[in-house]
């Protein structure tokens, strides 16, 4: 037999990233070009194998079918909530008081402030001062239309990075509210009766994040917008009536790492929970809370230490249409994953380079 059909055929035609193998290596090569791996996907810290989603890396190192080396190693030195693998027992047991989250400790205040709640720090940088970067926000939604379903912002809280609150507020909706939903909102007729207007609340947000520059200079990738964190933000802006472009938006439920292995959104709950460590949203719901939990999953993602590359936002592209198929088949599958780029952009770019 010949040994160059010989090489093609044998098990070495392995992904560097996901581990799948093949029996040609231009098979490897489709598979690189379509994957779209990159050095940005969740990685075992065992075996290195990597993985689209941190559910899925969950699931090869804990359960329910784990794969047995690196589970047997992980239940040692492994974080159950980020997932690193440590040296020591000891280095584990230090690091789970630092990754570990206790809840937030104001939650629930605003609760009891009712319509008196109202916060406004909101700030436009003049130049001479830097107001804070990345901000979270959340909103609670009551009812409205004839049958209760149709979602009115309410309520609104904007956090900074250190988990300040920056503006909070009851909104008066444009139409008759017809359904409170008071067991998870807390929201009573009396608090919005006299609460801020939506359309000031539109414009006092929108003059924030776009830092009172015109929205077009930030979708040209310019300007001093600051980056917006939550979890369905489409939603909430949505119904705040707010427009924002996506290139600043960090959302935690459609954050490609953070989904289900099935590509649908994990609740917040959920992963709250799975990564954080602590429970949220347990009978009245307090916007604060959903407000810490999104920045504390977004400073854990962008904290990732990942190797440094600079690509566009949204690139779709990848490096293979620069060579030949020729060329591309006598390349290692190290040197396959090198020149892969992932689909989505990673947060750990934003760490240390917020755009300006």
């Amino acid at each position: 037999m010949d040994s160059r059909n010989e090489s093609s055929e044998t098990p070495r035609n392995k992904c560097a990233a996901c581990y799948r193998q093949f029996n040609k290596k231009e098979h490897l090569v489709e598979h690189m070009k379509t994957s779209n791996h990159s050095f940005h996907e969740p990685m075992c810290g065992i075996c290195g194998k990597r993985c689209r989603f941190f559910d899925s890396l969950r699931e090869h190192l804990i359960g329910p079918l784990p794969k047995v080396e690196c589970a047997k190693i992980f239940s040692v030195r492994g974080c159950s909530l980020c997932l690193t693998i440590f040296d020591s027992p000891n280095a584990l047991r230090f690091h789970r008081g630092r990754c570990q989250f206790s809840r937030a400790a104001p939650a629930g205040l605003i609760s009891r402030m009712s319509n008196l709640g109202i916060q406004d720090d909101l700030r436009i940088d003049n130049g001479r001062t830097r107001g804070p970067q990345v901000v979270a926000l959340a909103c609670k939604m009551v009812g409205g239309g004839s049958d209760g379903s149709l979602d009115l912002c309410a309520r609104i809280c904007l956090i900074d990075e250190d988990e300040n609150i920056i503006f909070h507020s009851y909104i008066k909706p444009q139409i008759p509210v017809t359904n409170y939903r008071y067991e998870t909102t807390g929201i009573r007729p009396e608090y919005l009766r006299d609460a801020m207007p939506l359309k000031q609340v539109q414009r006092k947000i929108q003059d924030f994040l776009c830092n009172g520059e015109p929205i077009w200079t930030i979708r040209s990738r310019r300007g001093r917008a600051r980056i917006l964190v939550g979890h369905g933000l489409d939603h909430d802006l949505d119904c705040l009536g707010v427009e924002y472009p996506p290139l600043m938006i960090r959302d935690t439920a459609i954050y490609p790492p953070l989904l289900k292995t099935s590509k649908l959104s994990n609740s917040l709950k959920y992963l709250t929970e799975a990564y954080l460590g602590y429970d949220i949203q347990t009978g009245i719901q307090d916007p604060y809370e959903d407000c810490v939990a999104t920045m504390r999953l977004y400073m854990r993602m962008r904290s990732q230490i990942h190797p440094v590359e600079e690509y566009p936002f949204a690139t779709d592209r990848n490096n293979f249409s620069l060579l030949r198929q020729n060329e591309l088949e006598r390349m290692t599958p190290d040197a396959l994953l090198a020149i892969s780029r992932p689909d989505y952009y990673c947060w750990c770019l934003d760490s240390g380079r917020v755009p300006e």
